[in-house]
């Protein structure tokens, strides 16, 4: 546990480093922190957060810089946020009013962009549980299957599955009936626990079949194609500490690119209640070591259906970024709600 004057120049440090981007050393510290203690006695203190990883000395400057720790305990315990402007509100709520939902989505990415001056990202609304019609099966070749699945909105979706051995014609039909009477008018995600329970009953050449049909619409109407919407991503092209190192910024807009960890990333926070901060490595990504992620989930009546936040630098104005990034989610769930 630090003391109350090691807080209170850790705060300050974080504070004028986000502002001006320079190493703050003792003698400004002195200074300004009102504290009435020698440079000795702040180099002291300072040593003692270095020791405990909450500040580091870049090789070229006498002052230290906040480390991802350092961070973590200025957003935890220390940061004062600052409530948007009655101005900026109204902006995010005009920008944010009932319309479209896939332009809802998109110009929430872009507002969140705009406001922060960091990346922009709206994990696209996961599909309701939707009920079924019916499946059937296509023999393609020996092992490899075409399942098709109707919704009772009668949206058609098409996943080809690989089995572990041949099927002949009269099985497939005999699992499709066997599916289509028992579990019509359910979710996938409510079939797999009713599946589960009745799988000794199936004969065994078809059980395996059956499983692998409510993994593939598990992954076809449960989320598994779900997209997101990014904006300002160039805006990461004018932080230093980012574009200083061109391979790890290639790493970065390649993870945009690819997707799939950042949206298992925000699918994390979808989960969470209310903002969720990623600094640093505490993502698990390895093109985010030196970013930091704003996160919030967004609701459409009640029910938690994606994700959106803010990428920037780890020397991020949180105290503002934060609450925009909650604000623009709170009015994001209004909006579709409304829709």
């Amino acid at each position: 546990m630090l003391n109350d004057r090691a807080r209170i120049l850790l705060k300050f440090l974080v504070e004028r480093y986000i502002e001006d981007g320079q190493p703050v050393g003792s003698r400004t510290l002195s200074k300004h922190t009102g504290l009435n203690l020698s440079p000795a006695s702040i180099r002291n203190i300072m040593a003692d957060l270095e020791e405990g990883g909450y500040i580091a000395s870049p090789h070229t400057s006498a002052g230290r810089i906040p480390t991802p720790r350092g961070y973590r305990l200025f957003v935890d315990t220390l940061l004062t946020v600052k409530p948007l402007e009655k101005g900026q509100v109204r902006q995010i709520e005009s920008t944010l009013a009932p319309n479209d939902p896939q332009r809802l989505v998109s110009a929430a990415s872009h507002l969140l962009a705009e406001l922060t001056a960091y990346a922009g990202v709206v994990l696209t609304p996961k599909r309701r549980n939707q009920g079924l019609r019916q499946i059937e099966f296509l023999a393609l070749s020996d092992k490899r299957i075409l399942l098709i699945m109707v919704t009772a909105e009668g949206e058609v979706q098409n996943r080809v599955i690989v089995t572990d051995k041949p099927y002949e014609p009269n099985q497939l039909v005999r699992a499709a009936n066997y599916f289509n009477q028992h579990f019509a008018g359910l979710s996938f995600e409510q079939v797999q626990p009713r599946l589960a329970g009745e799988l000794a009953e199936l004969k065994s050449d078809i059980s395996r079949l059956m499983e692998m049909v409510v993994v593939a619409g598990n992954e076809a109407f449960s989320g598994a194609g779900k997209e997101y919407v990014l904006s300002g991503e160039r805006n990461l092209l004018g932080a230093p500490e980012l574009s200083a190192n061109m391979s790890r910024l290639r790493e970065l807009f390649g993870l945009f690119e690819q997707k799939t960890e950042l949206m298992q990333l925000l699918d994390v926070s979808h989960a969470a209640n209310g903002v969720q901060l990623f600094i640093g490595a505490e993502s698990g990504v390895a093109p985010l070591d030196e970013c930091s992620v704003i996160a919030a989930p967004y609701e459409v009546d009640g029910e938690m259906v994606g994700t959106l936040g803010v990428i920037g630098p780890t020397r991020m104005a949180y105290e503002r970024a934060i609450p925009i990034v909650d604000i623009t989610a709170r009015l994001l769930s209004n909006a579709l709600s409304s829709h």
